[in-house]
């Protein structure tokens, strides 16, 4: 091997002398108390961070793991913003609300470090698939542990960066062990480098702790990346030579033998050897560099130990998008109820019109999802999209829910607009924790500097003997997730104009299709227009009791009030149309003017949407209720098979007729 031969050496020293002494500097002010929560450190795996980002421009994109000082520090972070983060202070990269495990500097590519082992590979990939799409000459990164290569994420991940070639970098910082475990005992197969090949893809091991033979490796899978060549997967094999976190005992399940040899084997020594050797700087020279350095690290710490505290007034901002939404285009809002018939299409048809117009007007929308090419979707929510726009846009999946919402994730991040069509709420499940860890946290952790413009719709509710995995109805769920929008249109006409106002929005977005409506017909116009969320609709004045109700349940509650109506009783039917934002103030003048509530809803009971609701009207409305308020919800157990046990699990017409009747008679 021909050393330096990719990168200057004094740069490559002077970058993992400042991650060492920022990280030394970091575990001595946790010790004295500076450091409130978990701090990771980088120390003896320098070489890896450094020989990686020595590649990367500013444009390029990197995501981490919980131990991500390194990585943000050799992408370009200032000490004092990475010393400030850990300290819980306004100035930090986060603005202290991340500290050692979630560090944000989207303006250098560095796009976050997570608690949670896995989600970056994923986001990774979504990064590549947005640079793909947009034809932008960018590389995303993706760092990890040993740890993360026995997860389902590292699985899907590189599986999707293999299929659609995108331009990635895995590197697994292959550290011997997972906190405590290790890799040897929780790995069937020792080799990380082994499995790019069950991937298709390049496999590569190296020395983790000699920075030019990282750098090598990483240059060639940069240039392959940048040349439409497809990932690389790199395992470097390193160690960290500090406890997992500090404060942590680290001789359980490691003798201070090993770690001692490790230190021998460390990579700024080795460096500094060759490059005295090559006679390319003196001891001395170096010496003065190592000082230069450490009063860097000092002046950072004091300044961060200096700045001020962040306001507790901003603890809730950034949970959503709070800037006025940019648009070019004039937004048409609907009106609050549904226009005179002009023409008259399916629930399923109106929404392939609003992603349609979408798709056509903003370039960055995809679409990711099982048979949504050129099948068209399960229900028909893609059909005839593929042609019109082609595999990248209309892109089928395999069967890897949380893949492909950990991709969508990366995706939304880095400036394109994903679709997940994930078919039925609880195939969703299988995505939960990307969905609630990654997806609704992003804008609130990188306080406001990330979107997350990420819409993600699917099936919900009981009907034709779907059984247990097909029938859920998990919106109560979800409603609960501060950085989500829960949405569930109940006629053709809402769900266009739900649906686009959702396709030009910048907060993520679930869109939850009742199944048995789907194929429902009724009025929609033909030109574009949008619903604004969090604004219930009346879809049946009445004067002798408040019905609200969701979904499918909104159709049967119409029903059922109309037959009442036809024995003199006057019932008004409020749909909400979006769960979070919840529209409590239509709840509670509707209320206000007929003195009863009911609420229907075909989901669970036990903390439950109807349960909020009722604490709600109790709370702001209890002088205006004229009986106690009630619920109607389906069964509290798993869906069955059968029909006559199917039906008798949710609320049938006749079973609000008798809720009705019985609340009007109290």
């Amino acid at each position: 091997m021909t050393i330096f031969a990719t990168s200057n050496p004094i740069e490559l020293y002077r970058s993992m002398q400042l991650i060492r002494q920022t990280e030394e500097q970091l575990a001595r002010c946790h010790q004295r108390g500076l450091i409130h929560g978990a701090c990771h450190t980088y120390v003896g795996q320098e070489a890896v961070a450094v020989g990686v980002c020595a590649h990367l421009r500013d444009e390029d994109v990197v995501f981490s793991t919980h131990r991500g000082h390194g990585h943000a520090l050799a992408k370009g972070l200032p000490p004092i913003e990475l010393i400030a983060e850990l300290f819980g202070r306004a100035t930090g990269c986060s603005r202290g609300r991340g500290g050692s495990m979630h560090l944000f500097a989207p303006e250098i590519g560095m796009m976050g470090t997570s608690g949670i082992v896995g989600p970056c590979i994923l986001q990774a990939a979504g990064a590549g698939y947005s640079f793909k799409l947009l034809k932008l000459d960018r590389v995303a990164v993706a760092f990890f542990g040993d740890g993360a290569v026995n997860n389902g994420a590292f699985h899907e991940g590189l599986n999707m960066a293999s299929i659609w070639r995108l331009p990635v970098l895995f590197i697994c910082e292959n550290n011997q062990f997972a906190t405590e475990v290790p890799f040897s005992y929780a790995s069937g197969n020792p080799s990380v480098a082994s499995r790019g090949a069950a991937y298709g893809i390049p496999g590569v091991e190296v020395d983790g702790n000699e920075v030019q033979t990282v750098a090598e490796a990483a240059g060639a899978a940069v240039q392959r990346a940048r040349s439409n060549g497809g990932p690389t997967l790199i395992e470097c094999k390193t160690y960290r030579t500090r406890p997992h976190s500090e404060g942590m005992g680290d001789y359980t399940y490691r003798t201070r033998e090993e770690v001692a040899s490790w230190r021998e084997r460390c990579p700024i020594k080795r460096l500094r050897v060759e490059v005295v050797k090559q006679n390319l700087a003196t001891e001395a020279q170096l010496d003065a560099m190592d000082k230069e350095i450490q009063a860097q690290v000092t002046a950072a710490s004091q300044a961060a130990e200096n700045a001020p505290w962040p306001e507790a007034a901003t603890a809730s901002t950034h949970v959503y998008f709070e800037s006025v939404r940019e648009s070019n285009h004039k937004a048409t809002t609907a009106p609050p109820t549904h226009p005179p018939a002009q023409r008259e299409i399916s629930f399923a048809a109106a929404t392939v019109e609003a992603l349609d117009h979408e798709m056509a007007r903003q370039p960055g929308i995809f679409v990711m999802g099982e048979g949504i090419g050129v099948r068209g979707g399960n229900f028909g929510t893609t059909a005839g999209l593929f042609a019109k726009y082609g595999p990248e846009r209309l892109c089928d999946t395999p069967i890897c829910e949380r893949g492909f919402v950990g991709l969508g994730c990366g995706a939304a991040m880095t400036g394109t607009r994903p679709v997940i069509d994930f078919m039925f709420v609880d195939f969703l499940n299988d995505a939960f924790g990307e969905l609630i860890n990654q997806i609704a946290k992003m804008q609130y952790m990188s306080s406001g500097r990330l979107k997350m413009p990420i819409l993600l719709r699917g099936c919900i509710g009981i009907g034709h003997s779907a059984a247990t995995h097909h029938s859920g109805s998990y919106h109560s769920i979800y409603s609960h997730i501060p950085g989500l929008r829960v949405v569930i249109p109940s006629t053709p006409y809402d769900a266009k104009g739900l649906l686009t106002h959702a396709l030009r929005s910048n907060d993520p977005v679930l869109f939850l299709e009742p199944r048995e409506l789907m194929a429902t017909k009724g009025p929609v116009p033909a030109e574009p227009y949008e619903i604004e969320f969090g604004k219930a609709r009346i879809t049946r004045e009445g004067s002798d009791l408040t019905v609200v109700a969701v979904g499918f349940m909104a159709q049967r509650s119409f029903i059922a009030a109309e037959q009442l109506a036809k024995e003199g009783f006057s019932i008004e039917v409020l749909d909400p149309r979006t769960i979070s934002p919840l529209d409590t103030a239509a709840i509670l003048v509707s209320v206000k003017k007929t003195g009863r509530l009911l609420i229907v809803d075909e989901a669970f009971a036990p903390c439950s949407l109807g349960a909020e609701i009722a604490a709600q009207v109790a709370d702001a409305g209890f002088d205006d209720l004229d009986a106690p308020i009630r619920r109607l919800n389906g069964v509290f157990t798993p869906t069955p098979y059968s029909p006559p046990l199917e039906k008798a699990v949710i609320p049938q017409v006749e079973d609000i007729i008798q809720a009705m009747r019985n609340i009007l008679e109290e």
